[in-house]
């Protein structure tokens, strides 16, 4: 066989190989990894880890991610409330749009796997089906709006821990998490900075009414449930 020849099957063997991997990455694994998570969730419901009303912290993979942990000095950057909707279990979140997506799919972009789980103190006392009910219709109200990038307080635009906090205390009365201004974030970092500069140009709304996930994750109203 000649060296043209040789090379020619090479480049083919290789265009191949990287079409499969193409195809595996793109359309096969994540189906893969989605089956993985709809047994393992089913497999910690029926363990109790996750029941409606709690909230579910992961860190999501984005470039305004990797700023929030700077921020907030935590790896939580991503925050919903886990409601039935149709009997099934969901995540309630603030993304773009504010939307509802099956717990198993939210989990499954969860990097490395990882999350956690709080629920309210007493919640088998105050999360009566009243209550849970009041919770469901607050978080149905505000599907589909705009996910709000410049983290402001208004309700014509949310974020998801601005969503997941007034839905608890409009619902129910209850406030998870201490407001902060947004001056009160570590705000030195260059990639903080740079986000910021592209956001608020020369003049960020420092007193801006600012709830981060971890400020709801270090509310003393819930307790750990996962891990």
């Amino acid at each position: 066989m000649s060296v043209k020849k040789i090379t020619i099957s090479i480049i083919v063997v290789l265009v191949l190989a990287l079409s499969g991997y193409y195809a595996y990455s793109r359309y096969l694994a994540p189906k893969l990894r989605l089956s993985e998570w709809e047994s393992r969730t089913k497999e910690l419901t029926s363990k109790d880890v996750f029941k409606e009303g709690d909230i579910i912290f992961q860190a999501s993979s984005s470039r305004q991610t990797r700023a929030i942990q700077l921020a907030t000095h935590s790896q939580w950057s991503h925050v919903g409330i886990i409601l039935k909707h149709n009997n099934e279990l969901y995540v309630y979140e603030a993304v773009q749009p504010v939307k509802i997506t099956p717990l198993a799919v939210w989990l499954s972009k969860s990097p490395d796997g990882i999350f956690a789980v709080k629920r309210l103190i007493n919640s088998e006392s105050i999360l009566n089906s009243d209550n849970l009910q009041k919770i469901r219709s607050t978080a149905e109200k505000e599907l589909g709006k705009n996910y709000d990038i410049h983290f402001g307080w208004s309700d014509e635009k949310l974020y998801c821990s601005e969503y997941v906090w007034k839905i608890y205390d409009r619902a129910i009365n209850i406030k998870i998490g201490n407001l902060q201004k947004l001056r009160d974030f570590d705000l030195t970092d260059p990639e903080v900075k740079k986000i910021m500069e592209e956001r608020y140009g020369s003049s960020p709304p420092l007193e801006e009414d600012v709830i981060s996930p971890v400020s709801i994750f270090n509310s003393d109203k819930l307790k750990q449930i996962y891990p």
